[in-house]
């Protein structure tokens, strides 16, 4: 095979509206800049893209967009073109509709950022091998969701007396793709899996993944004559999990960032010198739709959100006041859900996208995804390391579990779709990576 690699910086001006919250943001400077960084892959036959965005979420409509002007540009299938967000929630905000104001100038810069940055990649193309290894970064993915004494179900409710425990466990793998290049940087591909969500504020930043790639780079700048190592990191089922451990006390935002980006460098260099080489004989890519339905509130409860959104807007204090902690977030979400869904539709299509090479696949969820629907993807694909990919493709939300809607929950609230989900991802990735498998 052929691989090359590109990064290009997106960071946009000062002012561009910051997603993540339900408070508006503006961006007012930069604690370390937002880049795309593609590879490129070729089996002689065919060619395909993977790219990571320090960006939230992209939507459906945009994704389609940017992945046509893509693959028109470069001379690509549709379908080889795959997009992954971070999922940093100190990006912008690019999805008109939702809470705050995009910036129609920047969204049409990025656009054709994404493409230049496969052109990039494209062109570096060199002969290349690849190995794989896995390991682990403990301590660092913590589950979010808690059941309380009085049975309730709370996201991140702090460190609270009435906490019993945390409602599943976190998905603590770390997977590395190394591709050696002739005469060429090797480019090292990290997967793991927890929201980007550590710093908050009005400045730009990649969170933890920035740190990821800047610390495995600097301590693999000798490798290869002095050529290094280009980093990508492709964050994975993170929508159930975040950085908070609520017994212990941890450095505010930056600082525990860097420490998360170093616990995740560091597994990845315990394994770097023992990578086993995998196939890396063709090309493939695919698409499938899965149908589930939209979470569509009735008419009274419609008309209860949206008294409950104009109370917020007239009187937040108060609101904050009566709705505590992350409550401020569950009933909103819950709310705004309601409300898009008003007048349907009463089901949605979602996208699931696979691309890769030889051993190796990458999976799309176009959202946010529960640790299960990552370990139900990788435990039935037939690939030899199966990655999966959150907000790739797509941006819709929140994918909790079925037992999830029971207990209730900020995601499962705020979803925008009924419980079986989760269950439709998995058995529709499990069949992608079949596909692939077969057809490649």
């Amino acid at each position: 095979m052929k691989a090359g690699f590109a990064r290009l910086d997106i960071t946009p001006p000062f002012g561009t509206c910051i997603s993540g919250y339900f408070n508006e943001r503006r961006a007012d400077g930069i604690l370390d800049p937002l880049q795309a960084h593609a590879i490129a892959f070729t089996d002689g036959e065919r060619t395909a893209a993977a790219v990571s965005l320090d960006v939230i979420g992209i939507n459906q409509q945009n994704m389609d967009i940017i992945r046509r002007r893509a693959a028109e540009k470069n001379g690509l299938d549709y379908e080889a073109v795959f997009l992954a967000c971070t999922h940093t929630h100190t990006g912008p905000e690019v999805n008109a509709g939702r809470l705050f104001e995009i910036n129609p100038t920047y969204n049409e810069y990025l656009f054709d950022r994404i493409s230049d940055a496969i052109t990039l990649a494209i062109a570096d193309m060199k002969e290349a091998t690849m190995e794989t290894a896995r390991s682990e970064a403990k301590g660092i993915s913590f589950v979010r969701r808690f059941r309380m004494k009085d049975g309730s179900t709370k996201t991140n409710p702090g460190n609270d007396p009435e906490v019993v425990g945390p409602i599943g466990t976190p998905d603590e793998m770390v997977q590395l793709v190394k591709i050696v290049r002739e005469g060429a940087a090797d480019i090292a591909i990290v997967n793991f899996q927890v929201h980007p969500d550590t710093i908050g504020g009005n400045k730009f930043s990649a969170d933890y993944p920035g740190f990821v790639r800047r610390t495995l780079e600097a301590a693999l700048q000798g490798e290869k004559g002095g050529k290094g190592v280009h980093v990508v990191y492709f964050n994975g089922a993170q929508g159930d999990t975040n950085h908070i451990d609520i017994k212990a006390v941890r450095k505010p935002g930056t600082a525990h960032a860097e420490h998360m980006g170093r616990v995740i460098a560091g597994a990845v260099l315990s394994v770097y010198s023992y990578t086993q080489p995998a196939v890396c004989d063709k090309v493939y890519y695919g698409q499938k739709v899965t149908q589930v339905a939209s979470n569509r509130g009735t008419p009274e409860q419609v008309a209860a959100a949206k008294a409950l959104v104009q109370f917020e807007k007239d009187d937040p204090v108060g609101f904050r006041q009566k709705y505590r902690g992350m409550m401020h977030a569950t009933v909103l979400g819950e709310a705004n859900a309601w409300i898009r869904h008003e007048n349907g539709p009463d089901a949605f299509g979602l996208y699931l996208t696979g691309v890769g090479i030889g051993d190796v696949a990458f999976v799309g969820l176009p959202g946010e995804p529960f640790t299960d629907i990552g370990r139900g993807i990788k435990d039935g694909s037939p690939f030899a390391m199966t990655i999966p990919c959150c907000c790739a493709n797509g941006y819709q939300g929140y994918f909790p579990t079925h037992d999830a809607y029971a207990e209730g929950g900020y995601e499962a609230r705020s979803s925008n779709f009924r419980a079986g989900v989760a269950e439709a991802l998995i058995e529709t990735g499990v069949a992608l990576t079949k596909e692939m498998r077969e057809n490649k």
